[in-house]
């Protein structure tokens, strides 16, 4: 069951919290700084596996993740699910709905979550109070849509073992930009939530997963990774690249 916490005097608010560098404009005075806890009210915990908001529905609020992790997903015609991209604690969720005002995909709690709840109507006003609000917002808004692109331009063109090495890059980035350990993390999906979102089975991901650990790119123990070499997982990639460069310049 999903509880809704009314926040009190007792609570962690915007200017004291550990992740508030993630989510508080830089430089703002003390009195704008303050006036950011006008933002949260009330946080959100969601059980794991539990549907958050679907597809369709309206955007009343935007979410930032205090602990936990989710998924996002897609739901084909033929009611296939395809996972479109996860969201980890100090991350925000609902962005891309900000444009239409409609959420456009499933959010999914990969475990236990805690979410702060960032009403649209507060943040509107507070932005137009507070501008460097406004720029955070419009900037975390760029780098959401920019890491999307890339993941999925990225993921058509690249054979199975490149993509898992982008996606492993691409969460030693992540954790790194939130403040956390970008070569020691716990892979908080499923392998074969992995394999869904690159497109890959099971069984592959787990093979390239074993043959990373035996190049000594990676060690992992269930979901515990340790990147053993950066430059290696990148040159895997940077390969390939150069592979079909080459390749599209001799049928040029």
């Amino acid at each position: 069951m999903i509880k809704h916490q009314l926040l009190n005097k007792d609570s962690v608010y915007c200017n004291t919290c550990v992740l508030g560098h993630i989510c508080v404009p830089q430089g703002l005075n003390a009195q704008d700084a303050a006036r950011l806890n006008e933002l949260v009210k009330e946080r959100i915990r969601i059980p794991k596996g539990t549907l958050f908001f679907k597809a369709g529905d309206r955007l009343t609020a935007l979410y930032g993740i205090r602990s936990g992790s989710m998924k996002l997903q897609l739901e084909n015609e033929s009611g296939h699910m395809q996972i479109t991209g996860f969201v980890f604690a100090g991350e925000i969720i609902g962005l891309d709905a900000l444009t239409e005002n409609v959420h456009v995909s499933n959010a999914i709690a990969m475990e236990d979550t805690e979410v702060c709840v960032i009403r649209t109507s507060d943040l509107t006003y507070l932005s137009k109070e507070i501008p460097a609000l406004a720029h955070r917002v419009t900037r975390l808004m760029s780098q959401e849509i920019s890491r999307s692109h890339s993941m999925v331009l990225s993921l058509g063109a690249m054979r199975s073992e490149q993509r898992l090495a982008a996606f492993l890059i691409n969460l030693s980035q992540r954790f790194t930009c939130l403040g956390y350990s970008g070569s020691e993390y716990v892979l908080r999906m499923s392998r074969e939530e992995i394999g869904n979102y690159l497109g890959l089975t099971l069984e592959t991901v787990s093979r390239l997963l074993s043959r990373f650990a035996k190049e000594g790119l990676i060690r992992i123990h269930q979901r515990e990774v340790r990147i053993l070499d950066f430059n290696g997982l990148q040159t895997l990639i940077q390969n390939e690249n150069m592979h079909r460069t080459d390749l599209r310049r001799a049928l040029a």
